[in-house]
């Protein structure tokens, strides 16, 4: 992988921002979740499609930090239109395990 200097690094804008909503996305090629993220008053609440169906369940995502990149185009997944890119991690089986804080954060906090 080639090396980044540093002003690369922050021209991606990482926030952490609480999920406000979440419903199934069944339309989806790949079992998913739609998800509207509240990041605070300066970005607001945007969407996402996020493949997390195997280790989150539906009712159990209001409430949840998580950390997401921010400045990415609008993207569309299918039906819906993906405002951001909630991160995640693949666990051993490549399914994607959520990259949060470890304690709740300002939603909008920027990550550096």
């Amino acid at each position: 992988m080639s090396q980044i200097n540093f002003d690369d690094f922050l021209k991606v804008d990482i926030r952490a921002g609480r999920i406000s909503r979440a419903e199934l996305y069944p339309e989806a090629r790949k079992p998913a979740y739609k998800l509207w993220v509240d990041f605070g008053g300066e970005i607001g609440e945007k969407k996402s499609s996020a493949q997390i169906t195997t280790h989150y369940a539906l009712k159990d995502l209001p409430g949840r930090m998580v950390m997401a990149v921010v400045n990415f185009p609008p993207r569309q997944i299918g039906k819906f239109m993906s405002e951001v890119l909630v991160l995640g991690v693949p666990d051993d089986e490549g399914e994607v395990v959520l990259l949060m804080p470890a304690q709740d954060v300002t939603p909008g906090a920027r990550m550096f």
